[in-house]
């Protein structure tokens, strides 16, 4: 028969058990269908079952928080748990973020892969942490270039464009330095926007382009691959200091094991992007001239990353491809 105080002691560590559980809520600008916010969904499979239930994480619509630099705020104050972001949120606060971001630092996928799995990418992850934010990994967002209402073939099919970009510096003064005007803007707007004039091109990528249906205005996808920025899950610090070493351990190996789950997804749609732009009547400009577009921004490196420690650190990258 059990005694009365093995079953306050059972019932004591169920209280216990019940109070450390949570249901982290997550958030991507992208719907469900989306490799990142698959991606995530997948962590979240993890999550449960190294858990036995205990955590798992709900995924906010794609409309509930438009901006970006909003997101971070709310996972920053612990209101959101995590968010997979674009890193060019950080670039003001956190310099080495500007580095996974510089045109033409990788030259491939695979080069990317290299530095971003290893000790330099888990170093740019923990930088983060000084802006209150736990970074868990990186995800693939893919070469970025140009939709526009026109192809862009060379640097000089630049000039005078009004191309809607990330609200970072570092992008503001790359586009300046190809000629056209930056214009600030979320997502969200970018449609309505190529509707009425207000911009001529979208700095981005091609899935991005498919997902938003950019292609319905902006009908010329030029593949500049200037850029291959990567996307970066973080995690609420404020809420992170509150969960045992434990749960860090198994949600950061989580984190881990997503990504090359995103990477299969990524794969696919990839292929379907270009299908659908296609299709539906969008054009994917290949013949482009990427070294007029280098000639102009490599020479941007000193002025974007100061920090000698910084230009080192882009040595080191570009000596792994």
């Amino acid at each position: 028969m059990i005694s009365i105080r093995a079953l306050l002691a059972l019932a004591a560590a169920l209280v216990g058990t019940a109070a450390s559980a949570k249901e982290f809520t997550s958030s991507d600008i992208y719907a469900a269908d989306y490799p990142t916010v698959m991606a995530v969904a997948h962590l979240d499979s993890l999550i449960r079952e190294r858990t036995q239930g205990r955590h798992s994480i709900r995924r906010l619509g794609a409309s509930d928080l438009a901006s970006e630099n909003l997101t971070v705020r709310e996972v920053r104050s612990g209101k959101l748990d995590l968010a997979r972001v674009n890193l060019a949120v950080f670039h003001r606060t956190v310099p080495s973020t500007v580095v996974p971001s510089l045109p033409f630092l990788f030259s491939s996928a695979a080069h990317m892969k290299r530095v971003l799995d290893g000790p330099i990418g888990d170093k740019l992850l923990a930088d983060l942490e000084s802006e209150g934010v736990i970074g868990l990994c990186f995800y693939d967002t893919g070469f970025r270039s140009y939709a526009a209402t026109r192809p862009i073939r060379t640097v000089g099919d630049m000039k005078g464009l009004k191309v809607r970009a990330q609200a970072a510096d570092t992008w503001a003064i790359m586009l300046r330095a190809t000629g056209a005007e930056p214009v600030m803007m979320p997502i969200s707007r970018i449609t309505a926007s190529l509707r009425a004039g207000v911009i001529d091109a979208v700095e981005g990528t091609l899935s991005t382009d498919a997902a938003s249906r950019i292609f319905d205005v902006a009908k010329f996808f030029s593949l500049t691959e200037h850029s291959m920025a990567p996307g970066v899950l973080v995690f609420s610090k404020q809420v992170w200091d509150e969960l045992s070493r434990e749960d860090q351990a198994i949600i950061r190996a989580a984190a881990k094991e997503s990504v090359p789950y995103m990477r299969r997804v990524w794969d696919g749609y990839q292929i379907s992007a270009r299908v659908l732009i296609e299709k539906s009547g969008g054009q994917i400009v290949d013949d482009v001239d990427r070294v007029s577009f280098a000639d102009v921004l490599l020479p941007l490196y000193p002025g974007l990353i100061p920090n000698p420690r910084l230009q080192d650190l882009v040595k080191r990258i570009k000596s792994m491809d």
